[in-house]
């Protein structure tokens, strides 16, 4: 039986992870209903949020329901909201058995699932595979836990750690391969973050293309103190088909403010520091308020410093070429102020692969 566990619940989560960057603000979850070792059906949590995957499956088991067991990657949620309860449609279905991860922290949630299930008379058994459910719902697991989204940042550099040449040259350092799986990346998150910087000096669209994913473009954030974000750029001109938002100093111009929000972008006024740079704790928070739960931070140097400096990079990704630039070049970060080696950020690898002629490498927040 353990086996079999192992082997659906693993099932269930690949399930789940179809949903990621796409179900926010609620947890990508997978659910598989089995009556022994037949699969009799399959669901994962629908763009947007919901028909959740409990629904789903129970929607295409019908009467197969009923005395089978459900591998469900994260608690069933137990409160009425636009849905029924999942709990309560697993009663009702007569599923004689769940398998499952870990508690949902949802206050709403948060354990009541599972004691509605186990109230009913239906098996429950938790805390397998736990480490591969928090991994994949790091996202909304850190949006209830702290507040904000998982933060995720991707730097692309040289041998050396540079990311544009002296005159300002970037495109491309890395290979097509690795840009390629960077729009995979973009797709499993909520929204992409970047400086204004980056936006007046690469023009970027920040969209998913070229992997068959272009509906699960993610909002594009721009980190823009004085709205100087161009109405000609790609980014203004694309925001009615792709969500853009706009994070700004509430003293913004607001002749500028009202001539972004005509053109379809969406603003987010934004507390500051004493020097008048954007408070970027308040930014994931009003992030967080509107639902985002993974944020992929694609730069530049000095929002990557400013993340890092602050302890708020999850996850940090380096896709590197065989490439070297040398001293004059950018480098991947701004200044940290860093003055002993014990205090410099620290992170735990966790993978590294080869991507075409790139290496590319995981890393995650101790």
């Amino acid at each position: 039986m353990a086996d079999a566990d192992a082997r659906f619940l693993r099932a269930a989560l690949t399930l789940a992870r179809r949903g990621l960057g796409r179900v926010w603000p609620n947890p990508a979850v997978g659910c598989i209903i089995t009556q022994g070792s037949r699969v009799v059906a399959r669901g994962w949590t629908q763009p947007g949020g919901r028909p959740h995957a409990e629904t789903m499956a129970l929607a295409v088991a019908g009467d197969g329901a009923r005395g089978a067991t459900a591998y469900i990657t994260l608690e069933p949620c137990s409160h009425y909201g636009h849905t029924p309860p999942c709990a309560e449609a697993l009663v009702t279905a007569g599923i004689a058995r769940v398998v499952s991860t870990i508690e949902d922290p949802n206050p709403r949630v948060s354990g009541m699932g599972f004691s509605r299930l186990r109230a009913a008379g239906i098996e429950v058994v938790t805390g397998l595979m736990t480490d591969e459910a928090r991994s994949l719902n790091r996202g909304f697991l850190t949006l209830q836990g702290e507040g904000r989204p998982m933060v995720t940042l991707k730097l692309a550099t040289s041998l050396d750690g540079r990311i544009a040449t002296v005159t300002g040259e970037s495109r491309w350092i890395t290979g097509e391969a690795s840009r390629r799986l960077v729009h995979l990346m973009r797709a499993e998150h909520d929204a992409i973050l970047v400086g204004a910087g980056t936006v007046r000096a690469d023009d970027p669209l920040l969209d998913v293309r070229d992997i068959g994913l272009a509906d699960a473009s993610p909002v594009r954030v721009v980190a823009d103190g004085g709205l100087s974000t161009p109405t000609g750029s790609r980014l203004v001109r694309t925001a009615g088909r792709i969500p853009l938002w706009l994070a700004h100093r509430a003293d913004a111009a607001p002749a500028r403010a009202e001539a972004l929000e005509a053109l379809g972008v969406g603003l987010i006024p934004c507390p500051t520091e004493p020097g008048g740079m954007l408070d970027l704790r308040g930014l994931l928070g009003a992030l967080a308020a509107r639902g985002i739960t993974r944020l992929f931070c694609e730069g530049g140097g000095q929002m990557a410093a400013a993340l890092l400096r602050l302890g708020l990079v999850d996850r940090l990704i380096t896709t590197t070429a065989g490439k070297v630039i040398g001293g004059d070049g950018t480098p991947c970060t701004a200044s940290l102020g860093v003055m002993r080696l014990a205090d410099g950020p620290e992170f735990r690898l966790a993978s590294l692969r080869q991507i075409g002629t790139d290496t590319l490498v995981e890393w995650e927040r101790p």
